[in-house]
């Protein structure tokens, strides 16, 4: 699903100084002290099966019930894959999809259009891809934005000196244009960096890590906000639940019996 290239881009402008982006789990909202402040780039980073997408698509689908169009840029897997998988959950507001409120675009799709179909970019075609996806918010009128994930497109992009400037002006430029972003970062099981190439999360304004913790031979998964600019937050670790209608936290150490930190 695609945005109509000659439709006249939307006026967009910068979020309000102090407002606040609520992702709609209720548990995250409260520790970010009423959600994301607007306007931030957020990495969101965990190992495979952690929840990422879920708390992505969950982001997005209340900001789009709430009068705030979201896009999904689908980078890894087909955006009508993860249509069909978001289906099981009751959170998820098909009707949404249907009336283009919660978009979902493949990245290819828009390389095509780019010409930017190729195995390694360069510093040019950085430049081009952080302007069309600028473009491609603002031509939608997006509020919300999802990459799933930048980590494969930062593989394209190579050198950590230009990793760091692509995601420098990718997140100032968001930001400009009003839009609250979230970055989805891979990284293997147990690792102790936040991010796949050791820059995005100095850049990124936010860093929401999901993980897994073994808790008497059964697989948790957990949450933690590492940072947050523009919000004080708790660093506490929390247990998430992907229930049917949307994502529950509940303080790590409850179920042991001991007083979570």
């Amino acid at each position: 699903m695609g945005a109509n290239p000659k439709e006249e881009k939307k006026a967009v402008s910068p979020a309000p100084k102090g407002s606040r982006c609520q992702t709609g789990i209720e548990g995250l909202d409260k520790l970010l002290n009423g959600g994301i402040p607007s306007g931030n780039s957020v990495l969101l980073t965990g190992a495979v099966g952690t929840g990422k997408t879920t708390l992505a698509v969950e982001f997005l689908n209340f900001g789009a019930l709430n009068g705030e169009l979201g896009l999904y840029i689908a980078v890894t897997e087909h955006a009508q894959k993860v249509i069909d998988n978001m289906r099981t959950y009751e959170f998820f507001d098909q009707s949404l999809v249907e009336g283009k409120k919660l978009l979902f675009i493949d990245l290819p799709a828009l390389l095509e259009k780019l010409g930017l179909e190729k195995p390694e970019f360069t510093r040019e075609d950085d430049s081009a891809l952080v302007k069309g996806l600028v473009d491609l918010v603002k031509e939608v009128g997006a509020k919300r934005l999802v990459v799933d994930s930048i980590t494969a497109i930062l593989f394209q992009v190579k050198t950590k000196e230009r990793i760091r400037d692509f995601m420098t002006k990718l997140a100032r430029r968001l930001s400009e244009a009003g839009c609250t972003s979230l970055f989805i970062s891979e990284i293997p099981p147990g690792e102790t960096h936040y991010s796949s190439f050791g820059v995005e999360d100095a850049v990124a304004d936010g860093i929401i890590v999901l993980g897994n913790v073994d808790q008497r031979g059964y697989l948790l998964r957990t949450l933690h906000v590492v940072k947050m600019r523009g919000t004080p937050h708790s660093r506490s670790k929390f247990v998430i639940d992907l229930t049917p209608y949307g994502i529950i936290l509940v303080p790590l150490l409850r179920g042991s019996g001991s007083t979570p930190a």
